[in-house]
């Protein structure tokens, strides 16, 4: 066992003097050379040496600016960049509810509701209810009755979003109670 510390010990020490001697070997060549361009620094007549270290100022100003200036610009675009994205987030939230979750369904593969029932749901998350729909072919019929003009016009709105064509469309309004009678024929 000391024999294996011995030898370990013999070569940590040779190491050491190698690291030294590769230390001092690659500082005398930077040495001689400092050496020489402080002598050649001083052999300058002092308006050169000022001409120069105004020259260096300039140049490191220069290359400062420019690299802070670049600095800032990247930055300036990532956050111009950020608020556009989140700007396009807002605005996808804000259209989540103009989304036909039949359409998303047919497209997953699920069999999408007809397009009586989906028009009758539509019609129900509008707030109109008892409404009166039914498929003709390819058309669907509607019929309803409600009070507010501003849900009716937010539901023939959504319908029309979803990509329903009116091909026939008649509203009136009763004198009695001022309830607004629609008639309306759609077809994709």
């Amino acid at each position: 066992m000391k024999r294996f510390q011995r030898r370990a010990k013999g070569n940590t020490a040779s190491l050491d003097k190698g690291s030294r001697a590769g230390t001092n070997a690659l500082s005398e060549p930077m040495r001689r050379y400092q050496s020489l361009l402080a002598s050649r620094w001083q052999a300058l007549p002092s308006r050169d040496q000022m001409a120069l270290v105004l020259l260096s100022v300039f140049l490191l100003l220069l290359i400062g600016g420019y690299g802070g200036y670049s600095v800032h610009q990247a930055a300036k675009d990532s956050k111009a960049n950020y608020q556009e994205q989140v700007a396009d987030y807002f605005w996808l939230r804000a259209q989540a509810s103009n989304i036909d979750m039949n359409v998303m369904n047919a497209a997953d593969g699920e069999s999408a509701l007809p397009p009586a029932n989906s028009i009758n749901a539509l019609l129900n998350e509008s707030g109109i209810n008892n409404a009166q729909v039914v498929a003709a072919g390819d058309a669907v019929q509607l019929s309803f009755n409600h009070a507010s003009q501003a849900v009716i016009s937010s539901a023939l709105g959504k319908l029309k979003q979803q990509g329903w064509q009116f091909t026939q469309l008649s509203m009136q309004q009763d004198p009695a109670n001022k309830s607004i009678q629609v008639n309306a024929t759609v077809g994709s």
